[in-house]
Parts: structure tokens; sequence; C-alpha cells
């Protein structure tokens, strides 16, 4: 471990001992995990806007929340794990995944099929090509997400259409269009798509409140008819 990681993973350790932070000491897994999302969704706001300096401080504190959680993993009574750990299962999982690289192996087919075969031998519980994809994911990145897993798997998306729900209305056909177009557009980071045009029309927005209050501001009373004549 590099110097700058040994002096993070020992500041944790401060915060959380006794005689630290009350409130780092107070946080469990469940209680850190809305910070963890926040940072992420920050990180992805600096790649977004191309801001290097911000990605360098959204990346540690992205890297707060790993060396946290796993602080707090140490004191668990009955499966404790570090930092080490956590890093240990990374290396195994990576090098594992990556025969091509590792053993020399040649690439079996395509290298995301490869990838999602060797999934399947490391989690043998798993019975659908869907399983694993988080549902707490929003809703565009889930649906894209479900929609490669199925096309690796042999499924076209656009053939298996939405089935349409009992309540069938505006709320049910705008779901089913946009599951639709989301097939339409395979490999596409849907959520960071609608994410980004978001963010574009949000500044258009408001540079024509700016420039609608500036036109106001420069209209005189009597320009409303309504002055003191």
């Amino acid at each position: 471990m590099s110097a700058s990681l040994d002096r993070l993973v020992a500041v944790m350790d401060r915060l959380r001992s006794p005689g630290g932070c009350p409130w780092d000491a107070a946080q469990t897994h469940a209680s850190l995990v809305p910070y963890l999302l926040e940072e992420s969704h920050e990180l992805a706001e600096a790649v977004d806007a191309g801001d290097r300096s911000g990605m360098r401080e959204e990346l540690g504190d992205v890297l707060l929340q790993v060396v946290f959680h796993a602080r707090v993993a140490q004191e668990d009574p009955d499966e404790p794990f570090d930092l080490d750990d956590v890093a240990d299962t990374l290396v195994a999982k990576l090098v594992g995944r990556h025969p091509h690289v590792f053993a020399e192996a040649p690439v079996d087919g395509d290298l995301h099929a490869q990838w999602d075969r060797l999934k399947r031998l490391e989690k043998p519980e798993r019975t659908s090509a869907l399983d694993g994809v988080p549902a707490s994911l929003p809703a565009l990145a889930r649906a894209a997400k479900l929609a490669q897993r199925a096309r690796r798997a042999g499924v076209d998306p656009e053939v298996v259409p939405a089935p349409v729900a009992d309540d069938d209305g505006e709320d049910d056909a705008l779901g089913r269009a946009l599951l639709a177009l989301v097939h339409e557009h395979p490999g596409l980071d849907a959520e960071g798509a609608l994410r980004r045009a978001t963010t574009r029309w949000e500044a258009a927005v408001r540079a024509t409140e700016i420039t609608e209050a500036g036109s106001s501001a420069g209209k005189g009373p009597d320009a409303e008819g309504s002055g003191v004549r």
C-alpha cells in the first residue's frame, strides 16, 4: 500500500476509534449508503463537466466511502474484513475474469460474453442473465443494463415488448415508450445521455430567465403604461 493510502487508513482509524469523532464512530454500513450514492453522482457530474480538479476531489470522496465501509467492516464480530481483504478480493476477481491477459489464454468469443460466462461460474446461484442488476439503480440506467444483459444472453430486447399494465394509462404508456427508446439504442449510456441533455436544457432555461429579467429591468414604468404622469 502506498504511503498516502496508509495515511488515509490511519486517519480513518483515528476518526473511528475511541476519542475520535462521535459522528464517524456512530456510522453503519446502512447509514453511509446515501453518502456513497451522493458522492458517486458528484463524481459523474465532474466527469460530465470535464472538471479535472473536481474529478480528483470527488474520486477522493468516493475513496473515502470505500475506506469508511472497510473500517466499519473490521468491527463486525462475526465476519470482519478490512481494506486489504477488499483489495485482495478485487484483484482475484480481475485476474480471474481476464484469462486472456493473466493466463495468456485466447479470448473465448466476445470479451463481454466471456466476462459474463466467468461471472456465472463464480456465482452459480444466479439462474438468469438478468440477475445481479441492482433494483436501486436509476430507472433508465437499470433499463439499459438489463437490455445489455439480455442481448449478451442472446435475447433481443426489441422483440420482447413490455407488457401493458392492468391500469394502463398515460403513465404506463410513457414508461413503455422510454423502455422502447432505450432498447433502440443498444450500448448507449441512457442515464448519462439524459443527464447531460438535462444539464444543457437547464443552462438554456437559466439563460432565458436572465435575458427576460434583464429585459424587464430595462423597461421604465411608462413602458407598461403605469407610470405617474
